[in-house]
């Protein structure tokens, strides 16, 4: 939980920074925000568009994801490219779509009132490859404020050769895979593989669950007439249920990383850090390094944006100003728009971390109730600030109290839930890992 708050906090920063370049927007309270990068990498292209809205009783910012938008991506200002959306607020061009190094892309989207709006032209620059990766255990690699104190991590460091005779600007960030054991959390209910047939219970204990496949939580009424239903307690209450299959939580940078080569031109170089990787668990884990390139726009943006997430007493310490980047309505060049579009050319480096050289306890071993017993359940606790609640499993009697929502039949209960592909799972091995 205390990293998805970071993350949320992250993607709020442009709604809550002060500095007093003209890029600010003061006194904003409803604005646009954008946020998508074309790359010439064989993955994914997403565009996403939210809407951040400070609450009129509050105060505070919240995000919404804007639904229902027309996203297009223009080439060379000559061929349009529709994206379609995914999840709400997310649009990604098609599976075979990637960018390409000296041509220009231009984020045009229109949102359902009508209104359109269109970023500057961007071309995608080369990057020069990394040559190699350091790993090294610091146990002072994150900011105390980042998990309530525990700082230890893997600081990790490259080597890349700067191109001689041309002005080069970078940015960093990386991706981390480990291992998850843990799938889906159901809150006021239970996971069922098949959907519970309505109306229809058993001894006045269980709902009955027929042929018809469901994979979700089932969360029945706290108070119902049917004759026959079981009670259902109220309150707050959850179970947690292990992955079906093998299963990689994916964990990004929160921290903005730029560099320009106006004093080293042409030189190596050495062991720039790009990555603090925190010490969630003793198990190995996967990084992804990614170099990429930046025009000399998105440079200052990025770099405005990496002072001020630096310079920030937090959130809760800043007035209502916006970050503006290279996104403007049409029709009306006064609207707010945060948030930046950008194509960058990439070069990615697999890191693997075995972890061998960590020293003291990871953030997932520092529950006051004691040790984990159960393989994955370090990292369940390091990303939730609690331990997992497995669903008892039958026979109940005795001391095995059970669940709050029975479902029959029982005899495959608990069930396992999928790993679903999304932002922050997956079910495919990631390049690069080591079983």
């Amino acid at each position: 939980m205390r990293l998805r708050l970071f993350l949320i906090g992250l993607a709020l920063l442009v709604v809550a920074c002060v500095d007093p370049e003209d890029l600010l927007l003061h006194g904003t309270n409803d604005i646009i925000v954008v946020d998508g990068t074309i790359t010439d990498r064989a993955e994914a292209q997403i565009i996403k568009l939210n809407r951040s809205q400070a609450d009129p009783l509050t105060g505070r910012f919240g995000t919404l994801p804007i639904t229902g938008a027309t996203v297009q991506v223009a080439v060379d200002s000559s061929v349009l490219v529709t994206c379609h959306e995914t999840v709400d607020g997310s649009y990604q061009l098609p599976s075979d779509f990637k960018g390409q190094v000296g041509h220009a892309y231009q984020l045009r989207f229109t949102l359902p009132d009508g209104t359109s709006y269109a970023s500057n032209q961007q071309i995608m620059t080369a990057t020069a490859p990394i040559q190699k990766a350091y790993a090294e255990f610091n146990p002072k690699s994150l900011a105390a404020n980042q998990f309530d104190g525990f700082t230890a991590g893997h600081d990790i460091s490259i080597d890349t050769q700067d191109p001689a005779n041309q002005h080069n600007y970078y940015r960093w960030d990386w991706t981390l895979y480990e291992r998850q054991y843990w799938c889906k959390t159901c809150q006021q209910g239970v996971y069922t593989v098949y959907k519970v047939l309505p109306h229809t219970y058993l001894y006045e204990y269980y709902f009955v669950a027929g042929n018809e496949l469901f994979e979700d939580c089932f969360s029945p009424p706290t108070y119902t007439t049917d004759y026959g239903a079981p009670y259902v307690p109220k309150g707050y209450w959850y179970y947690d249920y292990n992955c079906r299959t093998a299963c990689w939580e994916i964990l990004c940078n929160v921290a903005i990383n730029v560099f320009d080569d106006q004093y080293s031109n042409g030189g190596l170089l050495a062991k720039r850090k790009v990555a603090s990787i925190p010490y969630y668990q003793h198990a190995p884990c996967l990084v992804d390094i990614r170099q990429l390139s930046l025009t000399k726009d998105a440079y200052r943006y990025f770099q405005l944006l990496q002072q001020q997430t630096q310079n920030t007493g937090g959130l809760a310490d800043s007035p209502p100003t916006a970050l503006a980047g290279n996104v403007r309505n049409i029709t009306n060049s006064r609207e707010s728009v945060a948030g930046y579009f950008s194509a960058s050319a990439v070069s990615l480096y697999h890191q693997w971390l075995d972890r061998k050289d960590a020293d003291g306890i990871p953030l997932g071993a520092m529950d006051p109730e004691g040790p984990h017993n159960n393989i994955g359940d370090d990292l369940f606790y390091a990303l939730n600030s609690r331990r997992p609640n497995p669903e008892p499993s039958p026979p109940y009697q005795g001391n095995r109290f059970p669940p709050n929502v029975r479902i029959w039949p029982n005899n495959d209960r608990p069930p396992t839930a999928p790993c679903s592909p999304s932002e922050t799972k997956t079910p495919f091995k990631p390049e690069g890992w080591q079983d």
